[in-house]
Parts: C-alpha cells; sequence; structure tokens
C-alpha cells in the first residue's frame, strides 16, 4: 500500500455508528402540523436534492418539504420546527467511540485528516461541538458545495484544501451514495467500512457492487497507513 498523506471520511455510519430517525423527527412533523409517515416519504426521496441545498435555507427546505406533503404551517411553527429538526439530528448522531482514537492517531503520525459528507443544514452547524472537531483539517459538506457524491468536485475539494493530489489521499467510508466509487473515480485510494452494526444503518443509493477493500471496524485505517496487510474479500 502507498503511503498515504492524507485520509479522508465520511461522516454518517463511518465517523458515527449507524442512524436511524429517533423520536425528534416525529415531534418536528408534529409541530409542522404534518402526517409523520407523509413527512418521511417526502425527507427520503428528496434527500439528494435538499442535501445539495436546491431549496435555499433550512427554513425554505422545511416549507418545501411541507408543501410536498400538503400542509401549509405558520412561521412561527416552521421556526419551531427547524431548531427541533436540528435538535432531532443531533440526537441521532453517535460517534463511534473509535472515531476520535483513530483520527488522533493518524494525526500523530502526520497524516492529515478530513471528513466529506452528504448532508443537509444540520451537520455544519453542530459539527463543531463534536470531539472529533479539532481533529480534523478540513470539512466538505455537500449542503455548501452545492453538489452530492459520488460527484468528484467534493473530492477534490478535500484535496485542494489540503494541499494534496488525489493519489496522496485515503477514502474510508460505509458505502452509501456510491461513495466509493466516487473517491475512486477521482482518483482517490478506497476502502470500506463493513462493521456488523452497519445492517441498521440509513442509507441511500448504496455502492452495493464495491468488492476493494473493507475494514472491520475503524481503527483499522491505522494498520492501513502503517502498511500492515488489512483484508481484502475474495
Amino acid at each position: 500500500m502507498p503511503r498515504f498523506q492524507a485520509v479522508l471520511f465520511d461522516f454518517f455510519g463511518t465517523l458515527t455508528s449507524p442512524v436511524q430517525r429517533g423520536a425528534g423527527h416525529r415531534r418536528t412533523a408534529e409541530l409542522l402540523g404534518c402526517p409523520p409517515d407523509a413527512y418521511v416519504e417526502v425527507l427520503d426521496r428528496s434527500f439528494y436534492e435538499r442535501a445539495s441545498g436546491r431549496f435555499g435555507g433550512a427554513e425554505a427546505t422545511l416549507r418545501w418539504v411541507c408543501e410536498q406533503a400538503g400542509v401549509r404551517p405558520a412561521e412561527d411553527a416552521l421556526r419551531a420546527a427547524v431548531a427541533c429538526r436540528l435538535a432531532a439530528v443531533r440526537a441521532d448522531t453517535r460517534l463511534r467511540d473509535d472515531a476520535a482514537p483513530t483520527l488522533r492517531a493518524l494525526r500523530d503520525r502526520g497524516i492529515r485528516t478530513g471528513v466529506i459528507s452528504d448532508c443537509t443544514h444540520e451537520l455544519p452547524a453542530f459539527l463543531p461541538e463534536l470531539a472529533v472537531a479539532p481533529l480534523l483539517d478540513v470539512r466538505i459538506f455537500s449542503i455548501q458545495v452545492g453538489r452530492c457524491k459520488p460527484d468528484r468536485a467534493l473530492y477534490l475539494a478535500a484535496c485542494a484544501r489540503l494541499g494534496l493530489a488525489p493519489q496522496d489521499c485515503l477514502y474510508v467510508g460505509d458505502g452509501g451514495s456510491q461513495e466509493l466509487t466516487g473517491a475512486q473515480q477521482a482518483g482517490l485510494t478506497a476502502t470500506r467500512l463493513a462493521t456488523p452494526d452497519l445492517v441498521d444503518h440509513l442509507v441511500f443509493n448504496a455502492d452495493t457492487e464495491w468488492t476493494g477493500r473493507r475494514l472491520s471496524r475503524l481503527g483499522e485505517v491505522v494498520e492501513l497507513v502503517d502498511g500492515i496487510p488489512v483484508a481484502v474479500p475474495s
């Protein structure tokens, strides 16, 4: 394996435990006067449009979701729902126990780190509060770039901010959004995090055909950059 100068991580399901929508999302729908099932259906089918910022800011996006579900909340209810959704996404986000130790071990080796995430407005708002925040040299959010994985623009933006060529960077992700294929096509080396718990992860457009290198736990990425062999599935 090459000596990588940076490791770039997916966020949800990679640096975090598997994500499922918790009770806060039902409360958000209730504030909007929207049937929870209809609310979730719109969220699911519009993820990539919302994560690329197509509908504007957080309030405008939630207003669009309501229109799709056939409801028109008052402005004060909409503002309350935006705050409730932020709290709901934050509550769904639990860092893996080995996330911060893994990032710290990489940085101790002189390896730079970053995150590339398909996300809506909430993640950029609360990520600075998380334990991994000071351990990330670069943060690339689809909502700010205006594109989602597997668009090469996200990977190349991370490389550019680090001042590195794509071939100097390793990308690690659970495989959502065809992210591994996208990273590889952008010139990075990609590896899949395949922990058993990811069977319960909320994911869209998974990289189901990926046959490349896999990690059974997040901390194995440290062994990978150290040159310790990590199994490739047969």
